[in-house]
């Protein structure tokens, strides 16, 4: 099974629970300050929206956002929010139905081939109004890969995790395997797998499948990317007509 559908539950919301409100707040401030004010009644996909913590952030502030996401664990938690259940790769939406598409977080890079990677930029296209805007937020490779902490363990509670990292070069895929062990309950193993893209390669997916980025930001501060940035987070917009690549 596919490292996707096996990793994203419970554990995974434990392990990432200092991912919270309070940031997706900051990261909405971001996205409004750099996407500019959006259409009147305009319509926000959060792609990839996991437990919807960016989904609600945007409707506390009136803003009409769905999320969609493939895990049914996390799209139980926190009922309140609108989300849906779909594939990056074909989402369950009609052409043209969204003004903003936000994808948070590292979601993007998670498919073994190339092609279905970039089947997701090609969603983003399709789902997009003409001049919507996006935002893709990425790893930067080459501050991963320098800050990369082999091995990592912790416990807290009963619960104790290790997790080993490396990086296989001609894959070009950053991993992580995640090892849990708790009282009363038997071990876990759960391993991510990301494909890491430098920005010329996130600039030139972009423009292939026809999106325009505009910006490029090494954190939600913002700081202008740069080679040493935490992030590459990228925005852009749709353009009325597809450019030339």
């Amino acid at each position: 099974m596919a490292w996707y559908r096996e990793w994203f539950g419970e554990d995974y919301l434990e392990l990432y629970s200092h991912r919270d409100a309070e940031e997706a707040e900051a990261h909405v401030d971001f996205v409004e300050a750099h996407l500019g004010p959006p259409p009147p009644r305009a319509a926000v996909l959060d792609l990839c929206c996991g437990a919807g913590r960016h989904t609600a952030a945007l409707r506390r502030r009136g803003r009409r956002a769905l999320g969609v996401d493939l895990s049914l664990t996390l799209l139980a938690y926190n009922r309140d929010i609108p989300r849906v259940r779909g594939d990056m790769r074909a989402l369950p939406f009609t052409a043209q139905s969204f003004d903003w598409v936000l994808n948070f977080f590292t979601s993007f890079g998670y498919f073994e081939g190339e092609r279905e990677n970039f089947r997701v930029l090609e969603e983003i296209v399709r789902v997009l109004k003409p001049e919507g805007k996006f935002l893709v937020d990425l790893l930067n490779p080459e501050a991963a890969l320098a800050g990369l902490v082999p091995e990592e363990s912790f416990a807290n509670d009963g619960r104790e995790v290790a997790i080993e990292r490396w990086y296989d070069p001609a894959a070009r895929r950053l991993n992580k395997r995640i090892r849990i062990r708790e009282r009363g309950r038997p071990p876990r193993a759960f391993l991510e797998s990301v494909r890491v893209y430098s920005a010329e390669e996130v600039e030139i997916g972009l423009r292939w499948a026809g999106l325009e980025a505009t910006g490029m930001y090494g954190d939600f501060t913002p700081t202008p990317y740069g080679r040493a940035s935490e992030r590459l987070i990228v925005v852009g917009h749709k353009p009325a007509r597809r450019p030339a690549v």
